[in-house]
Formats: C-alpha cells, structure tokens, sequence
C-alpha cells in the first residue's frame, strides 16, 4: 500500500545513503550498550557466503575461500564470518594486508584451524611470520594472489568505510593484481544478483576496497565485487556512480540506527516516491488543471526530437501540451500528437532545446534558439519576479543559452559531454573523462556555478539541487536498462520530467526545494518505461536485499537474479533492443503501475519485485536430527533431508553447533539443486 507506514520506513531504510562520519556516529551508541555489532556483521557475511557458493554450485566440503583481511573492523567482521565458514568445513585462507589483525577476530578464526599468509613485513601478527627479505614478500605476494584467483570465493574486508581516497601499500597491490584500476570493466550489463561465469566471485564487506566511500568515485586499484554487505545503513558509494557499479548484488543488514538526527547524503527515487508525485485526476479538473506543458523543442534539422518530447509529455499525465517550432517539425507532432495545441499560452512548465543545434555565433542562431535566449533571460537571479515563473527544463542545444545565474526552478539535463562543456565555459578546467570519473562532484559543481538544479544523465542519473538552505539535495534514479542508450531517448526524458514539474506546479509554489525530486522521479519513470519496452530486468542500480538471517531460503531467493520464466514470450532477462518512440509508448504503463499502488492491498509494492521464490509453510517428517525450526511456532525441526517443500530457516534463539551449520549449508545447496532439477 501507498501509505503504509512500516512499507514506507523499509523503502527509506533500503533507498537512503548517510555520510561515512555520520553511520559511525550511528554505531557509537549501540557499542557504548554492549551490542555485538562485529559478531551479527559476521554471521550475517557467513550466511551471505554461503549463499554465493550455493548458488554458484560449490558445496562446502569442495569451497576454498580466501579472506583478505585489514587490520580494522573490518578486517574483524572478515576474521569472525571465516571462523563461522572454517566451522562448516570450509576451506579457509586469511591474508593478512596490513601490520596487525583484529585480535579477538584472529584468534577465532586459529581456533578453528586455516591457513594465514602475512604479506607486511613490518606485521606483528602472533604465531605469524611476516616476510624477511623482500624475495621472501615477492614470493608470499604471489602465494596470496594466487590462492584468491585459484578460490571458488574471495571475502574482501581490507578496508571498509574508513579509508578516504586511493588504496595505497600492499592493500593497492593486491587490488591492482585482483582488481581494476581505476576504471569501470568493460563487461556486459546484466541483471541484479546474475553476477559472471566463472571463479573467483568476489564479496565485500560493507563497501569493496578502493571505492570512494562518500563520493562514490574510483580513484585507484580497486576490487570490484559480486555482492556488497553493508551494515546498518547504506553509504554513498552503494548508490552513486561509478562506485555503485562495481558493488554487485547489495546486501543490507538491519542494526537498528538511529537515523533521525542525521541528513541523508544520497536519496534513491522509490517507487512509492514515483507514485506520491503523481498528480491523481479530480472531480473538477479541466485539461488546464492538470497541468499544460510549453516545449520548445526540434528544429529544421532535427524536426524528430519535437515528436519524442511532445509526446512523451502528452503521455505523462498532463492535460495538455503546446508546442513551439518550425513547420517541419510542427506538421510531425500533429501527425503524432493531434491533441497538441500549436504557439504560446499559460503553461505549468517549459521544456526547451531538445534537437535544437547547440553553439553558433548569436548572429547566425536560428528562430528556435532565439525564442529559448528569451526565454530564459527571464530566469536570470537577477531578474524581478523570476524566482514566480513556471519550472523549465533546459536540454541539450539550449544549455549554452542559460543566464549567468538561474533561480532554482531552471532544470538543466546534460550528458557526460554537455556537462563538461557547459563547465568548460564557465572557465572550469574538466574533461568528459572527468565527469564520468567523479559525476557527483562535478554535479555540484555545476549546480554551484549555474544556480540551477542539474540531472546529470547517466546509467545511474544523478540530481542535484537546492534542499531550501543553500545546500546539496542529491538524488539518484537507476531504474532504466542499458537498451536505454538509444538515439532521441533524452528527448523522451524532457518531456517526461516536463509533465511532472507541471502536473506539481503548485507544489512547486508551496515547497520549491522539491524541485530535485520531481526531476530525479521523471528520469525513474523514464527508466520503468524503457524497462517495459525492452522487456528487461537490467538495471543501472537495484535496491539491496535486506539480510533476513532467520529465512535464509528467503534469503537465498531474494538474491537470485529475477527471470522471465521459460515458455513465456521472453524467455530470459536481458531483453531486447528498443528505439525512443518504444519508451514513450510505454509510459502510460508505467504511469498505471505507479497509481495502482494507491490500490488499499496487501500487494507487493517492493521496487522491484526482487524475491521470486516462496516458501511453503509445510514442514518434512523426518526430526530425527533437529537442525533447523520449522517456521511453524511449534518444537518440530526441518532436517537437511526434509521434504522438497520444507521451508529452511534459522532458530535465532539457539547456538549451533558446528556439524548443524555444516548441515545449513547443505540444505541451502541441496533446495537449491533440486530447484534447478525442476
């Protein structure tokens, strides 16, 4: 349901990122009272091990794992999950990365036997040598690099959440010879949780070593994961690019903070968001009341675009759209959108330059350039009355006409490209490689130099705009596929973010730092309609599965990859290729979907629908080893053997013994390969 509360506080807990300093200030309390945070942080990365090589078909009596471990935390949180996973019987190598080892951590992980490699040799590790001469620390190096590459898992706890900027010493070359440097790996986009063929998998603790916890950038070796389990609140890096990229499946364990007093750093557009800024039909509307968008888009030379966004907006649940422009492109948006009226008039919002040709000298500039330079000289700061003007979304060959300095309702929509352009004329020294490398940063920048709210396009777009008090509101919206980067499918956006700034027009009057997010919700609906065209369940981000340790078959499905079952008309999940009139096409569906969730049901409202699976509530007939608890409420237990539709689940409330979690993983990998049998 749209406004039930409990839904509304996971949304939020699976959608908001808080700055590094601040999750460890959420933590302090909970310490200073005595919780064992390192021990259910470990736990909670054994169980998502297990899972990892269940799924991948590796059982634990064949698993190799090697953890590479940091001397901090969370190198600790490491050090307990490879005791828990030494327990079951698997085959265990710590390497250590730094001069010392979390102490109660390492002494558990010795009680259960395994190798350790020391890799510094200024380490002062007990019962540990460290290399003695450098052939010595070559040769080690090696050793530890090989065993990771010859693992069927690699556990990275090197650094965690603390270290601010590049990996530096053994932690960078271990990342450099496991890892990438710097850059993204060219690999094809695929589902959430699909992970790659082959070994080693990789999973990061809390964030993987050598991404720009706060900034989400890549700023040297890094080792890009698999899956991320991150602990009591996502950070940063798990929703920005190009960090969020290489994180993998997200993982997030419920710790119980406090987040109330702390400001979210990033906030990633929820479906719920979506559907609260949709402007629902009244009794006593008029085609004027529920909003009229004004473009200014197309060209004699690009007449198409004018079609895309046009009808985009007439899609998106507005009642009405004018257009303004050549004939040409006039005579196309008829054909295509008969209901569009043609020259100016009152409008909730404008949308302008989409197709219009960027950049010649103001004496050559044609008439539609000429009407966006008016235009917007009107929401010039310094301009009487600007700041009461309707909400205008400023796209590609209008961006070089903006005024020196904007209001906030200026919307500008760049690419990687025009971003850097854009910057470039305002005397700042950056490249296009630059905007990619640190999207955030440069985001902001833009937004401190322009005034205006700035959607930086993207796989994962980013949306940065004024909170009411002079500071950074950052929003993402990851919900597109990659068949998104398609000619004309920015000009679709326009018109999408156009129809919801005008149908929250007054809103916008009322509460003008929502501005970002009508922006970031538009790029989201933008993203549903391309996942609905192609037919796709790619994503540039996806929300992270909350970590259930009670429901670990619940667990193991919600990590799964979601799939078009076989015999339907797509059998798989990558979809297929669209053009831009397919995503526009698809917007009144997405717009359906949204407003369903007004529907008072106890549907599945979840993103994106990521647990496929179910469990039955029937219990096998075999107790005669009482490993697990039904689930039931009653003392019956579900054996490793059970029946096909025994649920398998932890009892929280009891302490195992080594042979019973022995027997969780074999139950995970049992349920799993029968599955795959049906």
């Amino acid at each position: 349901m749209l406004f039930d509360d409990d839904a509304e506080l996971e949304d939020e807990f699976r959608s908001v990122a808080f700055a590094s300093d601040d999750v460890r200030a959420m933590e302090r309390p909970l310490l200073e009272d005595g919780v064992p945070l390192m021990r259910m942080a470990a736990s909670a990365t054994a169980m998502t091990a297990r899972v990892m090589m269940a799924r991948a078909h590796v059982s634990p009596d064949t698993a190799r794992i090697t953890l590479l471990a940091g001397g901090g935390d969370n190198g600790g949180d490491g050090l307990f999950a490879a005791a828990e996973l030494a327990a079951d019987g698997v085959d265990v190598t710590v390497v250590a990365v730094g001069r010392s080892l979390h102490e109660e951590g390492f002494a558990a992980f010795r009680a259960v036997g395994g190798e350790v490699i020391v890799l510094d040799s200024d380490a002062e590790i007990p019962g540990v040598d460290g290399p003695q001469d450098a052939q010595e620390a070559s040769d080690l190096f090696e050793e530890a690099v090989s065993a990771a590459e010859s693992s069927h898992l690699v556990i990275d706890a090197m650094t965690g959440i603390g270290l601010h900027g590049a990996l530096r010493g053994i932690p960078a070359q271990v990342a450099a010879a496991l890892g990438e440097h710097g850059q993204l790996p060219d690999v094809i986009a695929t589902p959430c949780g699909a992970g790659h063929d082959g070994f080693p998998l990789v999973l990061a603790v809390d964030a993987p070593s050598g991404v720009g916890i706060d900034d989400g950038t890549l700023p040297g070796p890094y080792i890009p994961a698999d899956a991320t389990i991150t602990f009591g609140a996502l950070k940063p890096c798990d929703l920005l690019p190009p960090a969020t990229y290489v994180c993998g499946q997200q993982v997030l364990v419920d710790f119980g903070f406090d987040t109330e007093p702390f400001l979210p750093a990033v906030e990633n557009v929820t479906q719920r968001t979506a559907a609260q800024s949709i402007r629902l039909p009244h009794v006593n509307d008029s085609k004027y009341s529920r909003g009229v968008v004004g473009l200014v888009t197309g060209s004699d030379e690009y007449p198409g675009a004018a079609v895309l966004s046009s009808r985009a907006a007439a899609l998106s649940n507005v009642g009405m759209i004018r257009y303004v422009g050549p004939r040409i492109a006039q005579d196309m948006v008829l054909s295509r959108v008969p209901e569009a009226v043609m020259g100016k008039g009152h409008v909730q919002s404008w949308v302008v330059g989409s197709g219009v040709p960027s950049g010649p000298d103001e004496g050559d500039m044609d008439a539609q350039r000429r009407r966006i330079a008016a235009l917007l000289a009107h929401y010039s700061s310094e301009e009487d009355g600007s700041e009461d003007l309707p909400p205008v979304v400023v796209d590609a060959g209008a961006l070089d006409l903006l005024p020196e300095s904007c209001v906030p309702q200026v919307l500008i929509t760049p690419h990687a490209g025009e971003l850097a352009r854009l910057l470039s004329e305002r005397d700042e020294d950056v490249s296009v490689q630059d905007v990619l490398a640190e999207p955030l940063n440069w985001a902001t920048r833009a937004w401190e130099l322009t005034g205006a709210t700035v959607l930086l396009k993207g796989a994962v777009t980013v949306v940065v705009g004024d909170d009411g008090d002079g500071n950074p509101h950052v929003f993402v919206s990851g919900s597109g596929p990659a068949w998104l980067a398609t000619a004309g499918a920015g000009d679709v956006l326009a018109g999408v973010i156009g129809a919801v700034l005008a149908q929250n027009a007054e809103t916008l009057v009322r509460l003008p730092d929502q501005m970002a997010v009508f922006a970031a919700v538009g790029s989201y609906i933008h993203g549903l309609a391309a996942g609905m065209a192609s037919e796709s369940f790619q994503r540039g981000s996806c929300p992270p599965v909350v970590y259930d340790g009670a429901s670990p078959l619940e667990f193991f499905h919600a990590m799964q990859p979601r799939r078009i079952e076989p015999g339907s008309v797509l059998d798989g999940t990558l979809g297929h290729p669209i053009v831009a009139g397919e995503v526009a096409d698809c917007i009144p569906g997405v717009f359906g979907t949204l407003i369903g969730m007004y529907d008072d049901n106890d549907g599945d409202d979840d993103d994106d629908n990521v647990t496929d699976g179910t469990t039955s509530d029937d219990d096998g007939d075999d107790a005669e080893s009482p490993v697990f608890s039904s689930g039931s409420g009653t003392d019956e237990a579900v054996t490793a053997d059970d029946g096909d539709d025994a649920d398998v689940v932890l009892d929280v409330d009891r302490d195992y013994t080594d042979e019973e979690l022995d027997a969780l993983a074999d139950a995970l990998f049992a349920k799993y390969e029968e599955e795959e049998r049906r």
